[in-house]
């Protein structure tokens, strides 16, 4: 099954008319596209950490804190968050815009736009995105991150997302 993305510029604007392209190849060719992401949390503030099925073309067997994939032509990183959550979880929720930058990209770079969400509900991990989860304090979070089943890309993103918070929280801000 062909996934078609955007390709878009360094500063995450589409390219023109050749925009739409197959995300095999922009991985091939190491092409900016669009990744959604998101971080779930359960009601006691838990996040959501899961393995990838051993057999996954990419990062297999890997542990991540997010879940998420390409951003279809046309979606914004929110819907595309949606739908992903949707896809993998079972779970229809808003995803909130936390951060989004230009991925280094073990495989591809890409534009990633992590998002947050709270899951309250009963939710059915698809066995063909999830192969085990469980709910993990931020300390567990910061732990596991170091271990070398973690994907690359999730760690990356982790560190961003763990100084937002920490610079939040010296902002008199509220973590999320």
């Amino acid at each position: 099954m062909t996934e078609l993305v955007e390709r878009v510029d360094d500063d995450d604007r589409v390219i023109g008319v050749i925009g739409v392209v197959d995300r095999g190849e922009a991985i091939r060719r190491r092409w900016l596209h669009r990744v959604a992401t998101v971080v779930c949390r359960d009601t006691r503030g838990r996040i959501l950490v899961h393995r990838r099925p051993h057999d996954d073309v990419r990062f297999p067997g890997g542990v991540n804190f997010m879940l998420g994939g390409a951003a279809e032509p046309g979606e914004t990183y929110e819907q595309a968050a949606a739908r992903e959550l949707t896809e993998e979880l079972g779970v229809r929720a808003r995803p909130r815009f936390v951060l989004k930058f230009r991925c280094a990209g073990v495989i591809s770079p890409y534009w990633l736009g992590l998002h947050e969400a709270e899951v309250t509900g009963p939710f059915a991990p698809g066995p063909d995105e999830i192969a085990w989860h469980d709910w993990l304090t931020e300390p567990q979070l910061a732990e596991l991150v170091r271990d070398e089943e973690f994907v690359p890309d999730a760690r990356e993103a982790y560190h961003r997302w763990a100084a937002l918070r920490l610079q939040e929280s010296h902002c008199g801000r509220p973590a999320r």
